[in-house]
C-alpha cells in the first residue's frame, strides 16, 4: 500500500522542506488556516474514524471537540515520549517524515484554538530534539508560524521539551506534570486535560503518529481515509515488529491485516529464525497480555476489537515475538522488574504491587518457589486489578496474569514441589519356601 505517515520510504528526501512543499506539504495546513474553521476541522477528523495510535485508540475527532469552551488559553501538546518496550515508530517518524508530523501538530493546534503547541519528547531524544528545533525555524522562517500566518489572524507557536527518561511521562497527565515543571505523576481524574490540562487549561494530548495521519486526511478527505482498514478501526497503523523474527523493524499495513501476515509475510516480518516454532505474541509490549501463537490468534485482524476479543489490546502495536526457547515465567521477571522500576509509586496497588511481584517471580525463577507462591503471584496481580491511579498499575499485571492463564507449566517447571519424586526401589523378590528350593535343587 501507498505509505500514508512512512512517506519518506515513497519519497526520498522528504525530510528536506523544499521536497515536502514539492509534494504537496502544507497544503492542508494552508486551507484549513485560511478557510475552514475550528469546528469544521474537527468534523473531517471525526468522520475519517482516526483513531489515538498511542496505545487508547480514542477516537481523535470525538477527543478534540472534548474541548471546554470559553476558555482564555487552549494547548496541544504531542505525546512523543515513546517509552514502551518494542516500540519505536514515534523516532522513524519525526527523524524521517518530520514535516508531515509538524504540519499535524499545527492542524490540531488549529482545530483547538491553541496559541501554543509542545512536542513533549523522551530524554534520550535530545539530539532529534535539536534537529526538530532547526525544522521548526525552516517551517516559521517560510511563514507557517508565528503572528498573522497567512494573513488569517491566527498566530501559533511550537516547541519541543525533553522528559527526564520516565516511562510514566508516557501517561497524558503525568506528561503534563513534567511539562509544568513539577514531578511526572499521574493526576487524579476527573478533572480530564480537555477540562483542566496544561496550566489548568483545556488541552489536547495526541500521540505522534495520530497527528502524523492528519494532514493526509484534511488534503485526501475523510471518505479516502475510511475506505482503508476496516469499518471501526480505519486507516494504516505502523507496526513495530520485534524479537524472535527474521525481519524485524517498523511496518505501516491496513489495520486489520492478521498477525500471520504480519509475522509470516514477505514483505513484513519474514517468519521466525531457523523454522523455530512461535509460541508467544506481545501485541502491544510490555503493557498488554501475551497471546499464545495458536492458529487462531495468528488469523486474528490486527485491529483494535478483534485484539480485545482475543484477550490482549493492539495499543501502540509494538509486536514482541518469542519462540518455543522462551521460558514465560522468564519473561514475565523481565516485563515486571521494569514496572517496578518505572513505578512513580505514587499509589499503593502499584508500588507495592510491582514490589511483590518481581520478589515472588524471583524465588520463582530461582528455583526456590512451591506451588503456593504461584497461586501467591496471581493473586497480588489480581489485587492490583481497578485499583492504580494511572494505566501503569494495571498494565503491569497483563504480562503476569496472561502467562499464569498460557504457559502454566512454564511456572511449574520451576517449582521444588512440582519435580517428580525419586524412583522407589525395585521390590525384593519374595522369599522361596524351602520346601519349593528342594525340589528345585533335585530337578526332575
Amino acid at each position: 500500500m501507498e505509505h500514508i505517515v512512512l512517506r519518506h520510504r515513497d519519497i526520498p528526501g522528504i525530510d528536506k522542506l523544499d521536497v515536502y512543499i514539492a509534494n504537496g506539504g502544507f497544503e492542508a495546513y494552508k486551507k484549513v488556516v485560511t478557510s475552514m474553521k475550528p469546528e469544521e476541522v474537527i468534523d473531517v477528523v471525526k468522520a475519517s474514524g482516526l483513531r489515538g495510535r498511542g496505545g487508547a485508540g480514542f477516537p481523535t475527532g470525538v477527543k478534540w471537540s472534548f474541548l471546554t469552551k470559553n476558555r482564555p488559553a487552549y494547548y496541544v501538546v504531542c505525546n512523543s515520549d515513546e517509552s514502551e518496550p518494542g516500540t519505536f515508530k514515534d523516532r522513524e517518524i519525526m527523524e524521517k517524515n518530520p514535516f508531515q508530523f509538524l504540519e499535524g501538530l499545527m492542524i490540531a493546534a488549529y482545530a483547538a484554538r491553541a496559541a501554543v503547541a509542545y512536542n513533549y519528547m523522551r530524554g534520550e531524544f535530545w539530539t532529534l530534539a535539536r534537529e526538530l528545533d532547526k525544522k521548526i525555524a525552516e517551517v516559521k522562517a517560510r511563514g507557517f508560524l508565528g503572528k498573522n500566518i497567512l494573513g488569517s489572524g491566527y498566530s501559533l507557536e511550537l516547541y519541543t521539551h525533553l522528559g527526564a527518561g520516565a516511562y510514566i511521562c508516557g501517561e497524558e497527565s503525568a506528561l503534563l506534570e513534567s511539562l509544568e515543571g513539577k514531578l511526572g505523576q499521574p493526576r487524579l481524574k476527573p478533572p480530564f486535560p480537555a477540562d483542566k490540562g496544561l496550566y489548568q487549561m483545556p488541552t489536547v494530548v495526541n500521540n505522534t503518529e495520530t497527528l502524523t495521519n492528519v494532514p493526509m486526511i484534511l488534503a485526501r478527505g475523510a471518505e479516502w481515509y475510511k475506505a482503508i482498514g476496516t469499518p471501526t478501526s480505519a486507516g494504516s497503523k505502523v507496526m513495530c515488529l520485534s524479537g524472535h523474527v527474521n525481519k524485524p523493524g517498523n511496518y505501516e499495513a491496513p489495520l486489520g491485516i492478521t498477525f500471520r501476515e504480519l509475522i509470516y509475510g514477505e514483505q513484513y516480518g519474514g517468519g521466525i529464525p531457523g523454522g523455530k516454532k512461535l509460541k508467544g505474541i506481545l501485541p502491544s509490549g510490555a503493557s498488554a497480555p501475551i497471546l499464545p501463537a495458536t492458529e487462531a490468534i495468528l488469523d486474528t485482524p490486527m485491529d483494535y476489537e478483534s485484539v480485545a476479543k482475543a484477550g490482549s489490546q493492539l495499543g501502540s502495536a509494538s509486536v514482541i515475538l518469542l519462540d518455543e526457547t522462551v521460558d514465560m515465567a522468564w519473561a514475565a521477571l523481565k516485563m515486571i522488574r521494569f514496572f517496578k522500576h518505572e513505578s512513580c509509586g505514587k499509589c499503593t496497588p502499584c508500588r507495592e504491587g510491582t514490589y511483590w511481584m518481581l520478589h515472588v517471580l524471583d524465588r520463582i525463577n530461582d528455583g526456590q518457589a512451591v506451588a503456593a507462591d504461584v497461586e501467591l503471584l496471581g493473586n497480588v496481580a489480581n489485587q492490583m486489578v481497578g485499583k492504580c491511579l494511572c494505566p501503569l498499575g494495571e498494565f503491569s499485571v497483563s504480562p503476569v496474569l496472561s502467562s499464569l492463564k498460557n504457559f502454566r507449566a512454564d511456572y511449574e517447571a520451576h517449582l521444588k514441589d512440582s519435580k517428580k519424586p525419586a524412583a522407589k526401589p525395585a521390590a525384593k523378590p519374595a522369599a522361596i519356601p524351602a520346601a519349593k528350593q528342594t525340589e528345585i535343587a533335585a530337578g526332575d
